[in-house]
């Protein structure tokens, strides 16, 4: 596996703090790997550290408490710091409460796969007494350093289908990878979540989860998607509907920005376009090879820009709509995101979208083209070019 240092170097800086390190991320984005690549640094160091997957039957057989927790670091670590490496620890009952208490002789490293881990009540409770940092699957810069480690290759097409899970690559055959991301997909989507919220209208949950994660780099609301559902089922409700796409972003299966609007100079909370984590959540939904590249390119290239560590805003332009506002060290980037700009129709309207826009800020369209299509106010990025920048 490769050394994640994107992620590891601003942990780093922690290893020692008496701060909880939390570690979040989707199921299977890689947060154990880069656990044990942090515990093997400090290994280098001392021998006082503990480690607990939470999710190893011998482990959530032995300790199922706050005490059962801090009794067992008690008994089993030397004197001096001890190193303590918690895997997937929302599995534990009252986790929160062993971490206050064993936060305070020790250096504490926890990761979980729900959001709820930075929930109102947990962070008020230890306010200014924590880090998180985020997990996300492979951005494709990851992806061809891994691929060249097993020595495969991965081209831009397979990403814009197939997306980022690292362990997919270890899999030689696209039936196999896809074999394993349907059970993935069922694991983190389906099963997790009906039996972590104890959903009773299954089959309503499902067909929303399905709407929503065939719908990624679109705009919606909830009413929308009610009206939809509600041709398959004749109940749905408004706050259903909220609940549900509420417990997609806590499992951080997709994410939302909001549109910032040139009429009010603000930002616009009801009004949001949803990517998903990674874009085999589309995939794996289309029949016949029918994949949607369109919005899975433009799913992409949000993944790459939140990789690069931009805040990302859609941007109402007075009615047109810009795909991006990406800001960053006090520099704004206006971005648009077609597959292609080749037909003059769609070239008119890309590029038509930044009319207005003050010729000071930079404008970018990024797209699959393999031409140039800069001009004096524009600038083009071909894609295969984009995935491999680490910043605009």
């Amino acid at each position: 596996m490769i050394d994640r240092e994107h992620y590891i170097v601003p942990i780093r800086a922690f290893f020692d703090s008496d701060l909880i390190k939390i570690i979040t991320g989707i199921r299977r984005s890689g947060k154990s790997v880069i656990l044990e690549q942090i515990k093997t640094e400090i290994i280098q160091k001392t021998n006082n550290v503990i480690y607990l997957n939470f999710e190893d039957r011998r482990v959530y057989s032995s300790i199922k408490t706050a005490d059962d927790l801090i009794k067992y670091v008690d008994e089993n670590k030397k004197s001096g710091k001890c190193y303590l490496f918690f895997d997937e620890i929302q599995n534990l009952d009252g986790w929160q409460e062993a971490c206050k208490t064993l936060r305070l002789d020790n250096s504490l490293f926890i990761t979980g796969s729900n959001s709820k881990l930075l929930s109102k009540e947990f962070t008020k409770e230890l306010s200014g007494r924590y880090v998180s940092f985020h997990v996300r699957p492979f951005v494709y810069k990851e992806i061809t350093e891994y691929c060249a480690q097993l020595g495969k290759t991965c081209s831009v097409m397979d990403y814009l289908v197939w997306g980022g899970f690292p362990k997919r690559f270890e899999f030689d055959s696209t039936e196999a990878q896809q074999a394993y991301l349907n059970d993935l997909d069922e694991t983190i989507v389906v099963n997790d979540l009906i039996n972590r919220y104890k959903i009773r209208k299954v089959e309503l949950f499902k067909s929303i989860v399905n709407y929503v994660l065939r719908s990624n780099s679109r705009i919606y609301s909830a009413n929308s998607i009610k009206d939809y559902i509600k041709n398959e089922h004749s109940e749905c409700s408004l706050t259903t509907v909220m609940k549900y796409l509420g417990y997609l972003e806590e499992a951080y299966i997709v994410e939302s920005i909001p549109q910032y609007s040139t009429k009010t100079k603000r930002e616009l909370a009801y009004y949001k376009k949803i990517y998903n984590e990674d874009v085999c959540f589309n995939s794996i939904r289309c029949l016949d090879g029918r994949y949607d590249l369109t919005h899975n390119l433009e799913n992409v290239v949000y993944n790459e820009l939140v990789y690069m560590g931009y805040t990302l805003f859609v941007y109402d332009n007075n009615g047109k709509e810009i795909d991006f506002l990406a800001q960053k060290n006090n520099k704004k980037y206006f971005i648009q995101v077609a597959y292609s700009v080749l037909d003059e129709k769609a070239y008119n309207r890309e590029f038509g979208a930044f009319k207005g826009i003050d010729e000071l800020s930079q404008k970018i369209i990024i797209t699959n083209d393999e031409l140039d299509y800069s001009t004096s106010v524009v600038r083009h990025i071909k894609l295969k070019e984009f995935l491999l920048m680490n910043e605009l």
